[in-house]
């Protein structure tokens, strides 16, 4: 029989798994998309064996030739996968074999399945968090470039979704800026934890071979090997840390999404998304359905609940490593998948969003939401605050009942309420008064926004 449809670990069974048993726990149909991360690994591994004198060069040029061979078969959808073979690793060793001969069968010397695939995971997460840190990349400077034309675009700000105080559409875009600055700060920070190098742990206790796995590690770009060879192969901790940070990503993605589906609507009316991210209906000829942030607001809770997936895995093993730990795998790598796209998507469409100004100037004015300036503007004659705040509140009721916004009553009618009120009180009601009088660090006005993006340009260069 070719040795690519026989089990290389079978012999300490005295009766063949049963063939529902075999593909109930049979890992390949996921884990062969690592397969170029085991190749990697098993490069560098036999690069190591060979200068350690465990394996001859000629067998370590042997099994990287045969390995690129492999590699090849793969790219081409030309291997042959086998349930039979449980998963990436044994399937590649069989094929490896099946080429090279005996020399194949010495690759795995002084490693383990358990250290092996702890180390393809990471070098999988640690490619698959470089992506993702292009794309947030990429959406934050989509997010900049549309902050820097509105600058000046005045619009409501909202607690509680009700009007509050005047802001600038720049400055609301660059909230979502710093929302993802942090994002990319634990990603980095995760990545860290990631590349740390479990091979050489062997199954748990390490290996009486010596091997030398700050070479291994060298070879693969990891920053060193792990310390304790029993947690090197048990713990997916930076798996579940990634699925953290992974989730906080999603998270402000489904706020974003939220504020775009509520801006689109004829109740809002103060953005346009460009076409091709959007959809029609199939009944009612005039919608057009902001499907795009619908649907990364819905893949938010996909990606969260494959944190509690991997919480749970985890949460009662002993050590060492467990059969549990093959469940790891299609949450981490759709939560890597689901990220990626989606801000893939939000990359691409964030730069074309049309800001409609005077739809949003508007309804600023609507709010009353220079009531708390006109209160600041007692204060600043002398006025208690929580008096001025009581004033304030009767001049909004006269604006309720009149059909007017502050700034439209009369000065005798605003003196009727304080005599502290003189002709200046209109430069503090005006929407464009009230978000240029906030020019501190991380205020509102217009010169200060610049400033903020003029600083996040250079950080992202």
């Amino acid at each position: 029989m070719p040795a690519n449809t026989e089990k290389l670990s079978s012999a300490r069974l005295a009766q063949g798994t049963d063939a529902f048993v075999e593909k109930f726990t049979a890992s390949v149909e996921f884990d062969q998309r690592m397969a170029q991360q085991d190749i990697q690994g098993s490069v560098a591994h036999a690069k190591m064996l060979a200068a350690c004198g465990i394996l001859t060069e000629a067998e370590r040029d042997d099994i990287i030739c045969g390995l690129a061979q492999i590699s090849g078969e793969i790219e081409r959808g030309a291997f042959n996968w086998s349930v039979k073979q449980e998963d990436v690793h044994m399937n590649i060793e069989a094929r490896l074999t099946d080429l090279i001969g005996m020399a194949g069968k010495k690759l795995h010397t002084g490693r383990s399945r358990n250290d092996q695939v702890a180390t393809d995971i990471r070098l999988y997460l640690r490619q698959g968090v470089d992506t993702i840190l292009l794309e947030l990349a990429r959406l934050q400077k989509g997010i900049v470039a549309l902050a820097s034309q509105h600058a000046d675009t005045i619009m409501p700000g909202f607690t509680h979704l009700q009007v509050a105080q005047p802001v600038t559409f720049g400055h609301h875009l660059m909230a979502w800026f710093e929302m993802l600055k942090r994002d990319r700060e634990r990603l980095e920070d995760c990545r860290k934890r990631i590349n740390i190098m479990p091979l050489g742990a062997a199954a748990l206790a390490g290996t009486r071979y010596p091997i030398d796995r700050a070479m291994t590690a060298g070879l693969l770009g990891f920053s060193r090997p792990s310390a304790n060879s029993l947690d090197a192969v048990s713990d997916r901790d930076f798996a579940i840390e990634f699925a953290a940070a992974a989730s906080l990503v999603m998270i402000h993605l489904s706020r974003f999404s939220e504020e775009l589906v509520l801006w689109t609507s004829a109740s809002f009316d103060f953005i346009e998304l460009p076409d091709t991210f959007c959809t029609g209906s199939s009944i009612m000829p005039q919608k057009k359905n902001p499907d795009v942030p619908e649907l990364v607001r819905g893949k938010t809770g996909r990606v969260a609940g494959h944190l509690m997936s991997l919480l749970m895995l985890m949460k009662s093993q002993p050590l060492a490593y467990n059969k549990d730990n093959q469940e790891d795998k299609e949450p981490l790598f759709d939560t890597v998948d689901t990220l990626v796209n989606c801000l893939r998507a939000y990359a691409d469409m964030v730069p074309h969003i049309r800001a409609k100004k005077d739809t949003m100037y508007n309804a600023a004015k609507r709010g009353f939401a220079t009531a708390t300036d006109l209160a600041d503007y007692l204060v600043l004659k002398g006025m208690a605050f929580r008096d001025a705040h009581e004033i304030v509140g009767l001049a909004v009721r006269l604006g309720l009942d009149s059909g007017r916004d502050l700034s439209e009553l009369s000065l005798a009618e605003l003196q009727g309420f304080s005599s502290l009120v003189d002709e200046d009180v209109f430069g503090f009601l005006t929407l464009e008064g009230s978000v240029a009088a906030r020019r501190h660090v991380g205020g509102t006005a217009p010169d200060t926004v610049r400033a903020a993006i003029a600083q996040a340009r250079a950080d992202l260069d």
